[in-house]
């Protein structure tokens, strides 16, 4: 008896090949991620609604909690991932394997000027896995970078949020299956910059509320209106932070427009072998003609 297959042979796929594609969004990737962002807009900003004679007015007692309810929404994305998509142990081994990679580059820039490059490791990340595996991808590599630097403390959920949106953004680009080449590095350019700027502020944010009275001019001020808050944030970040967060961002342009195709080109490779979307299905024997024995099995490779 022989073998064949039907729609695309054993590599999967029509012609043979599977495109590596991000893994796409289902519903209950959708609902996960949402979820977990409200949760992380509401601890971010809560602050500047509080009264003044509140108990609590910075987020230094609201980390653990946050923390505590930010690890099983990011095991929930991932179930909903695996849900949707049907991924298996391959993806989550390279969730781990370039969450490692994350976590080792961080220390290599942190407290020089704000050159930091898993960033860029982060937006080509996002580009090629999509953006449910680029948010968990993001904020695990966080976490693990707060381990092997000693950088554990009420920050460090903050920046696990922030780092997943930053990663996810990148997977929420267009073109991921039609735009390659210069024009891909360059929009890929274009949002690291921004999203690096984007990164600093919303984690000054953090920060800021920290600082109560040290200036009437900056400071975070309890119970006084939101917008009056906003406008000292503002004059914050301008004069503390613009510096250190063009550090970031130039380093982000200056390492996709060089080693970013090569890059993405590894990525999508390791991504079409793993082909974490692939579903086998097999026929049964085809009905032969009158007086011939069975003689072909069809075996279906359907990526979606």
């Amino acid at each position: 008896m022989s073998e064949t297959t039907k729609a695309g042979g054993p590599a999967g796929g029509r012609g043979g090949k599977v495109g590596a594609r991000p893994v796409r969004l289902g519903p209950r990737s959708v609902t996960a991620l949402v979820l977990v962002s409200l949760v992380g807009l509401a601890a971010f900003c809560w602050p500047l609604f509080a009264d003044a004679g509140s108990a609590v007015t910075s987020h230094a007692g609201d980390a653990p909690w946050l923390f505590a309810a930010l690890l099983p929404l990011l095991v929930a994305v991932v179930v909903a991932t695996i849900a949707d998509c049907g991924m298996d142990a391959k993806a989550v081994a390279m969730l781990g394997v370039l969450a490692a990679v994350g976590a080792a580059l961080r220390p290599l820039g942190a407290g020089t000027a704000g050159l930091e490059p898993m960033f860029f490791l982060m937006v080509l990340s996002g580009r090629v896995l999509g953006p449910g595996f680029g948010f968990v991808l993001g904020a695990v590599t966080m976490f693990a970078s707060a381990l092997l630097t000693g950088g554990v403390g009420p920050w460090m959920p903050f920046q696990m949020l922030s780092m997943g949106w930053f990663t996810m953004g990148a997977g929420l680009l267009p073109g991921p299956g039609r735009l390659r080449g210069r024009g891909e590095l360059l929009m890929l350019s274009a949002y690291g910059f921004a999203a690096a700027f984007a990164y600093g502020t919303i984690m000054n944010l953090q920060g800021w509320v920290l600082l109560q009275g040290l200036s009437s001019g900056i400071s975070f001020q309890p119970g006084a209106p939101p917008y009056e808050n906003l406008v000292r944030f503002l004059a914050y970040v301008t004069a503390t932070s613009l510096g250190w967060d063009l550090g970031r961002a130039v380093l982000t342009v200056v390492l996709t427009l060089t080693i970013g195709g090569t890059l993405l080109r590894a990525l999508r490779r390791a991504t079409r072998r793993a082909n974490f979307e692939a579903q086998v299905t097999f026929g049964g024997l085809e009905k032969p003609p009158a007086g011939e024995a069975p003689h072909r099995t069809y075996v279906t490779y359907e990526p979606e």
